[in-house]
Order: C-alpha cells, then structure tokens, then sequence
C-alpha cells in the first residue's frame, strides 16, 4: 500500500498534521519542512546538493497555506515567502519525524 494521507490538519501556523491510510499520524514542524524543501531554488536540480542554508530558516517559521497538489503532494507557502516547493506524500511519509519513524526509517514506507 503506498502512503497516502487520509487526513490533512494545520495545527496553527507552526504544525502540520497528516494522518496516513495505514493508521500512521506524522507531526511537522513548518521549519522541519521547510529545512527540508526540495524545489530547484533549495537543492540544485543537476547535483542534488542542498543550496538552502539550514541556519537561515527561523525554527518558529510558519505555514501560512497548504493546498493538494494533485493526487501526490503537498503545495505549501511558509511565512518567508517561499511556496515554490512540492512536498509528495512519499517524501513526507519518508521524513516523518516521529520516534517510531525515526527507530525504523526503512520499514514505514513500501
């Protein structure tokens, strides 16, 4: 079964909530994603390296709007301006921050 969120919750302007078809529950900081933004103008399209500075993203950043991209993703404008990224349920199911994720990184994602 590929995860796919069956529930999706702001939690404020700092938190996202995204309940998976398995049972799963994953909490995101808006900073831990944004940290982890995949678009070209943070990781270079030809290389893969990061070109976001970690250290310049505010660990309180906001989530100010998030939108369904399609049926695989997640678009999300954060409170520096930045809204070019496209978060596919993959990649947030992959860089779920809980413990059990975490223990296991692996095993949560078929």
């Amino acid at each position: 079964m590929k995860p796919h969120p069956s529930g999706i919750r702001k939690l404020g302007n700092k938190r996202l909530e995204l309940l998976w078809n398995d049972g799963h529950e994953s909490v995101y900081s808006f900073g831990l994603l944004r940290r982890n933004c995949q678009c070209a103008m943070c990781v270079d399209e030809r290389s893969g390296e990061v070109i976001l500075d970690p250290k310049t993203v505010a660990e309180d950043m906001e989530g100010l709007k998030v939108d369904v991209v399609g049926n695989y993703a997640l678009g999300i404008t954060f409170g520096d301006g930045h809204s070019t990224g496209i978060f596919t349920f993959d990649h947030l199911r992959k860089t779920c921050p809980c413990g059990e994720c975490k223990e296991a990184p692996l095993s949560r994602v078929d």
